[in-house]
C-alpha cells in the first residue's frame, strides 16, 4: 500500500559529501564511485530517514521546488538512489517509469526529474601507471605524455 509506505534510510557511512549550489557530490570510498545528484535527487536523499512517507516528501519537494510533485517522482528518485547504494533497499517500492513522469510533468520535467550521474574511480595503481617505450601495452596504457602509442602490442614512438 503506497500510503503506509515509508522512504528507506539514506546511507551515510564511507561517503564523502560536498553540497554545491544545485547539486550534491557524493564519493563512496568503499566502492570507489562518485555520484552527482541533481537538486531533486539530493532533496529526496535528505528526506530518506526511514520515517517520512512518500506523500509527505512530495509535499516538501513541492514547496522547495515550487512545482507540482507527487509520490511517483519521489519513488523514482528512491529507485535511482538504491541503484547507487545511497539508500537502504526498500522492502516495497512501486514501479515508476521515467517516461511516464516526463509525459506527466512536461515541459518542466527535465528540470524536476531526479538525476544521478555516476562514475567509477580507477584502481590507484591503474590510474598512476603507464607502459614506457618497448614495454607491453596489453594491460597498461602507453604513456601518452611521452608521445607513445601501442603498436603490435608494444609501446613505440615518442620523443
Amino acid at each position: 500500500m503506497k500510503s503506509a509506505a515509508r522512504l528507506p534510510r539514506s546511507v551515510r557511512e564511507n561517503l564523502v559529501i560536498r553540497e554545491l549550489d544545485d547539486e550534491t557530490l557524493v564519493y563512496d570510498t568503499e566502492r570507489d564511485e562518485a555520484h552527482c545528484l541533481n537538486h531533486t535527487a539530493a532533496l529526496v536523499w535528505e528526506l530518506c530517514d526511514g520515517e517520512t512517507t512518500p506523500a509527505h516528501a512530495a509535499r516538501l519537494l513541492q514547496s522547495k521546488l515550487g512545482a507540482d510533485v507527487d509520490s511517483d517522482l519521489v519513488w523514482l528518485a528512491v529507485k535511482q538512489l538504491q541503484k547507487f547504494h545511497l539508500v537502504e533497499r526498500a522492502t516495497k517500492s512501486p514501479s515508476v517509469s521515467r517516461r511516464d513522469l516526463v509525459l506527466k510533468y512536461a515541459p518542466a520535467a527535465l528540470a524536476m526529474l531526479p538525476v544521478i550521474y555516476s562514475i567509477s574511480a580507477p584502481e590507484p595503481a591503474a590510474a598512476a601507471s603507464c607502459a614506457t617505450f618497448g614495454q607491453a601495452c596489453g594491460t597498461l596504457p602507453c604513456c601518452a605524455g611521452q608521445g607513445l602509442t601501442c603498436l603490435s602490442g608494444f609501446c613505440s614512438g615518442g620523443l
